[in-house]
């Protein structure tokens, strides 16, 4: 594997990231109401202030 594949791949997986976490900030901008009408996953759970894996994107599939 040579150096320039392995900076692309983690360029892809870096871009990829960002897109996650853009879109889960996103989400998390809009009314409670509207989270529980979409289904995201943690809009009964916002008591806890647990946030799973956000901006960890090292190793994140």
């Amino acid at each position: 594997m040579s150096i320039l594949s392995s900076l692309g791949r983690i360029a892809t997986e870096f871009n990829a990231a960002r897109a996650r976490y853009q879109t889960e900030r996103a989400i998390r901008s809009l009314p409670i109401e509207l989270q529980k009408d979409i289904g995201w996953p943690e809009a009964a759970d916002t008591k806890s202030g647990i946030r799973n894996g956000v901006g960890s994107w090292a190793g994140a599939k």
